[in-house]
């Protein structure tokens, strides 16, 4: 991370912990998802490879985990899953980003970006594996104190679906909250994970109306894709990514922090 900027007098200026955000109307997340329809018109090689990239992931870790019977393995290759997830993320950043400039996307490009951020996001990734690990011990003891049994009555089936929603809710809220913005703003400026997750979470909580519009529509793509045998995601997945950067576009100024590879000379 750059920890000041520079100022035209030479003096250096420390950087603000968060990125500034702007004030969203509830019908801004439309308007994100309109732009990101364009970005997968405009790019549809790309974005729907690397679409389809997510549906054959997802397919064999569901095909390995059922085949082989193996929960530890189910989780371990979810593991990877949401490690590997956030470089494909910055995929589809990458194209928005250079469609933005005018240039035109391909998959080397593409990839030359997801390792200029890896470290970030490998970060990032990781803090994603914790808690998920944690929501799964978690989930496990909602089971040890509300066990659902044959000699459970419906009450107590039903308390134990409240009680695993309420965990559930509290954890996706966690994780929406920390990612809403952050990875966009780790491939478009020279930041580290840190202050992209809190300049995600102050965003996401000084505009709760329009995220929770950009989240029931996040949860809608994820249905369609899982309604569909994850077919679906191949377009759902694309469709989101871009509409994301186009959020944070929106949403954060990071013009304080130095454009990602600007002192080299090369494009993000």
């Amino acid at each position: 991370m750059t920890d000041h900027e520079h100022t035209n007098t030479g003096e250096e200026t420390p950087l603000p912990m968060v990125a500034p955000c702007r004030t969203l109307r509830v019908s801004d997340p439309l308007r994100w998802v309109s732009a990101g329809w364009r970005d997968l018109r405009r790019a549809p090689g790309v974005s729907l490879a690397l679409g389809f990239g997510i549906v054959a992931l997802s397919w064999a870790i569901s095909w390995l985990a059922w085949s082989l019977g193996s929960l530890p393995l189910l989780i371990g290759m979810m593991s990877a899953f949401i490690l590997v997830g956030p470089l494909v993320a910055m995929g589809f950043y990458s194209v928005s980003a250079r469609l933005e400039r005018g240039e035109r996307p391909t998959l080397e490009r593409v990839w030359r970006n997801a390792q200029a951020t890896a470290s970030n996001v490998a970060i990032f990734g990781l803090v994603l594996l914790v808690v998920g690990l944690v929501w799964a011990r978690a989930a496990s003891m909602v089971h040890v104190f509300f066990p659902v049994s044959g000699e459970v009555g419906g009450l107590g089936v039903a308390l134990f679906l409240a009680v695993g929603s309420l965990v559930g809710s509290i954890f996706c809220a966690v994780i929406f909250t920390a990612s809403a913005f952050s990875l966009p703003m780790l491939k478009d400026r020279d930041t580290d994970a840190i202050t992209a997750v809190l300049s995600s979470a102050n965003a996401v909580l000084r505009n709760k109306g329009a995220m929770a519009v950009w989240a029931a529509i996040i949860v809608a793509g994820v249905a369609i894709g899982f309604a569909t045998a994850l077919l679906g995601l191949a377009l759902t997945v694309p469709l989101l990514g871009h509409a994301t950067w186009h959020g944070y576009r929106n949403t954060l100024d990071a013009s304080r922090w130095p454009a990602r590879n600007a002192a080299s000379g090369r494009s993000p």
